[in-house]
């Protein structure tokens, strides 16, 4: 199924928008939108749903999900039941990636920040250490008003960049039409993969791309990406496996000759190996979750 576009009210006298949610069914479908969102779990949980990434949410998960990125959090079951009592209690902070203007993200002291929210574009799960000072902050923000907003954001923003061990959540090619915008050599590379990801694709076209040698491509690419040339390739065959399992429109040997994999047995051991599940077993969580 489609993510559809949520499209978020801008705020009328602040640069950002902030909520706080106690029922379980806001914005409960497949969705996505232009603003970067921030959400803190206080209270609730259920499946969350990011792009090709389906894990368990609890109460103090804090997720920051990128423009455009498709998403859904689906609440236990209980939280619907009257009689259950159990008490939701989420805050959601919605901004645009340049809020305080491309010339304040492109300071040298924000270059982590910029780093943080291209990042974003795969979905980034914060680290649990650090879940309850951003919660806290994120209450101040809720009660704040005037400059000290922006302050506490930037405070939250910071926090992210700096937990190295804070996670993405995505594999490459769910950044769903979204690619690296300048000419760059590195940029060139990531495009034709992503374009001709189904082909094979030669080491010696894509070094020419960069007009390096072939010997040294593979350390190229690995600085760039963050991953060797043969994952992030497998990534994109992958997420884009998962995409079309949820789209729903071929069957699975379709899907996998649509995403470049040759041989039966590889595609399902690789499809496991990064998903957890098989490509039958990912489509059937995904039906059984009311998302196809």
């Amino acid at each position: 199924m489609r993510a559809q576009l949520l499209k978020i009210p801008p705020p009328t006298v602040n640069s950002f928008s902030i909520r706080r949610d106690s029922v379980p069914d806001v914005n409960n479908y497949w969705h996505y939108h232009r603003e970067i969102e921030l959400i803190y779990f206080k209270y609730g949980s259920g499946t969350q749903f990011i792009g090709d990434s389906t894990i368990p949410f609890k109460p103090g998960n804090i997720v920051l999900v990128g423009s455009h990125l498709p998403h859904y959090w689906k609440f236990d079951e209980r939280y619907f039941s009257s009689a259950e009592g159990a008490e939701i209690d989420v805050i959601v902070i919605h901004f645009c990636e340049d809020f305080l203007g491309e010339c304040f993200l492109n300071l040298p002291e924000n270059k982590m920040i910029r780093k943080i929210l291209q990042r974003s574009k795969k979905g980034i799960q914060v680290q649990d250490s650090n879940s309850q000072q951003i919660g806290k902050l994120m209450e101040q923000i809720f009660l704040s008003v005037g400059a000290k907003r922006l302050l506490l954001l930037l405070e939250i923003l910071a926090i992210i960049g700096n937990d190295l061990k804070g996670f993405t959540l995505l594999s490459a090619d769910f950044l769903n039409n979204i690619s690296i915008k300048d000419n760059s050599p590195i940029s060139n590379i990531y495009n034709h993969i992503l374009v001709n990801f189904n082909k094979k694709i030669s080491i010696a076209e894509l070094a020419d791309l960069a007009n390096i040698s072939v010997a040294s491509f593979s350390r190229y690419f690995k600085t760039h990406i963050g991953m060797t040339y043969k994952q992030f390739l497998l990534d994109v065959r992958v997420g884009q496996a998962c995409k079309l399992l949820i789209e729903g429109g071929m069957n699975v040997k379709q899907i996998r000759y649509e995403c470049g994999f040759q041989n039966v047995v590889s595609f399902h051991k690789q499809f496991k190996e990064i998903t957890g599940k098989s490509p039958l077993e990912y489509q059937k969580f995904y039906l059984k979750s009311g998302m196809v």
